[in-house]
């Protein structure tokens, strides 16, 4: 889909972390994937890692920070695979491959990827800061191809919170992970016409 002369597109998550940064991410996640982010404070996230908030302020100087630090670290995890979609030479492959790794974070992250897509900080910040605009614009060339029009934005909209929406339903809390992600991968490649 790129051409082998392309730049390389910038990495989300490239700051190397302290095992303390690691600790207050991994609380921070389960915290506001539980909570939302205005539901979640950082005396919460002290708490739960047995620490003073002193101690967190120290590695992170804001909740907002804290915020974008958790989110890169989380869409970074589809970083190799987008590459790997960019670099496929036939559209319907692309779209498979990454589609297959949204699903599968959608599905191991459930409540994350459900404040991810509705909590109106992560919202606000993910449309502030540059890396997210940049990562989301590479994701969705590959979902929606050449056809940026309104017709496919809105395909991308509906497709993006129907797979938040889906993972969290009561519908399907019954369902093991690994069928869920074929059923998943089934419809949203019937949704985008791609072929099974």
């Amino acid at each position: 889909m790129t051409s082998p002369a392309s730049a390389p597109a910038p990495r989300l998550d490239t700051t190397p972390r302290s095992g303390a940064q690691t600790r207050i991410l991994d609380a921070s996640l389960e915290l506001i994937g539980e909570h939302g982010v205005s539901g979640t404070s950082l005396q919460m996230i002290a708490n739960k890692l047995g620490v003073t908030k002193a101690a967190v302020y120290h590695k992170y100087k804001s909740k907002d920070e804290i915020v974008i630090a958790v989110t890169e670290r989380e869409l970074a995890k589809l970083q190799d695979t987008l590459d790997a979609a960019e670099a496929e030479p036939h559209h319907s492959a692309a779209r498979t491959l990454l589609l297959a790794a949204v699903i599968d974070m959608a599905v191991t992250r459930r409540r994350w990827v459900s404040t991810l897509q509705h909590d109106p900080v992560i919202i606000r910040l993910l449309a502030e800061h540059e890396p997210f605009q940049l990562f989301l614009n590479r994701l969705y060339a590959v979902l929606l191809g050449e056809d940026v029009g309104p017709r496919a934005r809105v395909l991308a909209a509906i497709l993006s919170a129907a797979l938040a929406g889906a993972v969290i339903n009561p519908l399907v809390a019954d369902m093991d992970d690994d069928e869920l992600r074929s059923e998943l991968l089934l419809v949203t490649q019937r949704l985008l016409h791609v072929p099974d």
